[in-house]
């Protein structure tokens, strides 16, 4: 086991900078996907918040569900299950949005956890690699004898995994952040849409 850690730790940081590197390239592959899929949600959901107020405020069902599948997307499907529910009363309502928007959040949110497992690691990782390029500076030194200058080319080389951590983790932390953002925004108003129709069915009970 000692020789098995010692061989690893003889390896030296280079490995450990190809592994971030291969892990920034997922990264952006998830940002892109993620980008275009939750653009898309707050477009279409941007698109249905007018008429379909309109439907409601007007009291016909009917042209709201038409609103939703003009433009389908997670806010149009949670609405259309919170809609059919509505004659159950706007607690069932409710109830019926709030689980459909628990699904559509896990969507929303996939890869998400990715990039915040990456942002917070990736420094941690590249100082994993600093260190094993010092042990292996500290190593070869004593190996050849020669001077200090060959600890400085190796330290200089070893920090190179420290600043690939940093790089790899500052864009996938302002990433995560931005993206966790859009979605507690499209979720909240979709939240307020479902409030709105709760509020139909509430005075039409009354009027009834």
């Amino acid at each position: 086991m000692k020789e098995l850690l010692m061989s690893l730790a003889l390896a030296g940081g280079g490995w450990v900078v190809w592994a971030l590197a291969l892990s920034s390239v997922a990264a952006v592959a998830a940002m892109y996907d993620r980008w275009n899929l939750l653009k898309a949600e707050a477009d279409a959901l941007a698109g249905l918040r007018a008429p379909f107020l309109d439907a409601v405020k007007g009291g016909d069902l009917d042209a709201a569900r038409r609103a939703l599948e003009a433009r389908p997307g997670c806010a149009s499907r949670a609405l259309d299950e919170a809609i059919a529910s509505l004659a159950r009363g706007p607690e069932a309502s409710h109830e019926s949005l709030t689980a459909a928007l628990s699904d559509e959040r896990r969507v929303l949110e996939k890869r998400l956890m990715w990039l915040g497992t990456l942002g917070n690691n990736a420094p941690f990782i590249g100082l994993f690699g600093t260190v094993l390029g010092v042990i292996k500076a500290f190593h070869d030194l004593a190996q050849s004898g020669a001077g200090p200058e060959v600890v400085m080319a190796g330290l200089s080389e070893a920090l190179v995994a420290t600043a690939v951590g940093l790089l790899v983790a500052l864009p996938c932390v302002f990433a995560y952040n931005v993206f966790s953002k859009r979605v507690r925004d499209l979720v909240g108003e979709t939240e307020a849409l479902g409030r709105r129709l709760g509020a139909l069915s509430r005075a039409e009970r009354r009027r009834s």
